[in-house]
């Protein structure tokens, strides 16, 4: 994998990614940049970190704090790219990149970037899959989230990623919003891959949780949401 990575980049991206590989220094260069004045720079460490999760994941796990303190800078490149960095981290490392779910959850909603809502939507569904607790956690964001972005281009891999949740440790709960917050699409879907991709996600729950008339997430009231906050 490392070399087909390297085949598809840039001259300069490949000899950056090469460097850091092969130096601590460089690697520890690389993170601070993440923090850097110029958001060039910045883009710019983002990106190698990106690939080099890709291709050496290992060598990011010490930084993730640092990773995750990267959510917050203004342009959404460096943040899209981070997060899809901590997307391929979050499987061996999901306590860690629990610190991420704030700053992803911002990203979702972001209404510039749909390369970043899309990453933020990766990462929380990745991380999601990794224990039911944490699938109850990022559930009402994600049914939200599907709910507000269905009609847009980045949907179809929404989708992907929904599969993907839907197959990880996920609560029953869970999996039965899931169910029935697919099953109109998985019956009347408009377009061949919304319909078979929502059938495919549909009969796996139902089957794996032994689901009977599965029902969508209920809206939570106005004066339930202030309850919770007074609490």
């Amino acid at each position: 994998m490392s070399d087909e990575i390297t085949n598809n980049l840039a001259p300069e991206e490949a000899e950056r990614l090469e460097h850091v590989t092969e130096s601590a220094d460089a690697l520890s260069a690389l993170i601070d940049d993440l923090s850097h004045s110029s958001r060039r720079t910045r883009q710019l460490s983002a990106r190698t970190v990106s690939l080099l999760a890709q291709r050496e994941p290992e060598l990011l796990v010490p930084h993730i704090d640092q990773l995750i303190d990267a959510l917050y800078r203004p342009e959404a490149q460096t943040r899209w790219e981070v997060l899809d960095a901590l997307s391929l981290l979050a499987p061996e490392q999901a306590k860690a990149c629990g610190a991420a779910f704030e700053g992803a959850e911002a990203a979702l909603f972001d209404e510039l970037s749909a390369p970043l809502r899309l990453s933020a939507f990766h990462f929380l569904a990745v991380w999601g899959a990794t224990e039911r607790r944490r699938s109850e956690k990022v559930w009402p964001i994600l049914d939200e989230a599907i709910q507000c972005f269905h009609g847009d281009l980045e949907y179809r891999d929404m989708l992907g990623f929904l599969y993907t949740f839907a197959h990880g440790q996920i609560a029953g709960t869970v999996a039965g919003e899931l169910a029935g917050r697919l099953q109109f699409d998985a019956e009347n879907g408009k377009g061949n891959y919304l319909r078979v991709r929502s059938r495919e996600i549909y009969d796996a729950l139902v089957k794996r949780f032994k689901l009977e008339s599965p029902k969508r997430r209920m809206r939570v009231k106005k004066e339930d949401e202030l309850d919770e906050d007074e609490e």
